[in-house]
């Protein structure tokens, strides 16, 4: 007897549209047969990983027999001194993204609601859907998050909130006020979810302090990860900081082994090498200066952004990522967040900015000449 294995799936997964990663640059090279690209779609560290963490993971490397430690002692032992919080306030898990799956799956049911903003991060979507509860989506304003319209999305079957701050793919932030208006407003049982993928970035004087709120606000929940300024993408380490009674519920839904050994060992050494990540900072600064001053000079609109990515409207996304691709530079088109105008774009080196800019405006050009 055959089956359809699709339709005997669950409802909830069988219908989902998968998450679309930036390409690799040797998929990119190998189907258009180029070379020397660059990729600027997955707002990675230019600057890579540290040399301080490349040694750790070499040592570690000579225990890979070894199952890594459960409880990852060791990790939240340098999180707790790094943050000022207690060691059982934290999960760590597979990236962030496995943290707010967790979240998903500890406080997610069938037939409650979780509330998201317009244009927020999309794997927060496909992890609400994939649980089988209704996602509600609040309008944004001016590609922002807008409070108010998050906290009239909430209803008696919500049990999650979700504040992306920064947000991705827009940049734009969530301000202290707004963000106390939030936690004023919610009810005490709704977990409120924070994402603060980009905050090592962030220098704006009215961006929240989050966790000075976890003492008076314990359905508070703040993720972060070590993909972006620590530049651990490929080996995928982020944790949680939330009230003991939650952590707790986390750690009780994680996988014992959801982090490995030697990322444990460069999440630590990353920690310790805070020159590295003040470097990162300073060179996203200045990275972004030079983009919105090129931009201004193309006459291209795009959003003020505190991350270390750029989203720029040049008047159809997928058209002009397609272009780019051809020119050797990944960028990420938006499509998939109903911003089909829009590409995002990482703020790389000076001379990968240049780059990017260069063939920005060769691209531009030759779609003014072919109207």
């Amino acid at each position: 007897m055959k089956h359809d294995f699709r339709e005997l799936a669950n409802h909830s997964i069988r219908h989902l549209t998968p998450y679309q990663p930036g390409k690799p640059i040797e998929e990119v090279e190998r189907e258009l047969g180029i070379s020397s690209s660059i990729k600027l779609a997955s707002n990675e560290n230019p600057l890579g990983t540290s040399e301080h963490v490349l040694k750790s993971v070499q040592q570690a490397l000579c225990n890979a027999h070894i199952y890594p430690d459960g409880g990852q002692y060791e990790l939240k032992q340098a999180l707790s001194n790094y943050l000022s919080v207690s060691p059982a306030q934290i999960t760590v898990g597979n990236g962030s993204e496995n943290i707010l799956e967790l979240i998903v799956k500890a406080y997610l049911h069938l037939n409650d609601s979780a509330v998201i903003s317009e244009f927020a991060f999309l794997t927060i979507e496909l992890l609400i859907r994939a649980s089988g509860a209704t996602l509600k989506v609040a309008r944004a304003t001016q590609w922002g998050h807008n409070i108010d319209n998050m906290i009239n999305a909430v209803d008696d079957k919500t049990r999650v909130l979700f504040l992306v701050n920064p947000n991705n793919p827009t940049g734009t932030y969530t301000n202290q006020a707004d963000f106390e208006k939030l936690l004023n407003s919610i009810p005490s049982h709704i977990i409120i979810v924070v994402d603060e993928a980009y905050s090592e970035y962030i220098d704006k004087p009215d961006y929240p302090k989050t966790f000075s709120y976890l003492a008076n606000y314990p359905n508070l929940v703040i993720t972060r990860t070590f993909s972006k300024v620590y530049g651990l993408a490929a080996l995928r380490l982020g944790y949680a900081v939330s009230s003991l009674e939650i952590a707790d519920i986390l750690n009780r839904a994680r996988l014992p082994f959801n982090v490995n050994s030697i990322v444990a060992k460069a999440g630590c050494a990353a920690l310790q090498d805070q020159e590295h990540v003040a470097k990162s900072v300073a060179l996203n600064h200045q990275g972004m200066q030079q983009l919105e001053e090129g931009l201004r000079q193309q006459g291209r609109d795009f959003i003020p952004s505190i991350g270390n990515f750029i989203t720029i409207d040049v008047g159809h996304g997928n058209e002009v990522y397609q272009q780019l691709l051809l020119e050797g530079v990944i960028v990420r088109p938006l499509q998939a967040y109903n911003m089909p105008r829009h590409i995002r774009v990482t703020v790389g080196t000076h001379e990968q900015n240049e780059r990017f800019l260069n063939a920005l405006k060769r691209v531009m050009e030759c779609k003014l000449n072919n109207i």
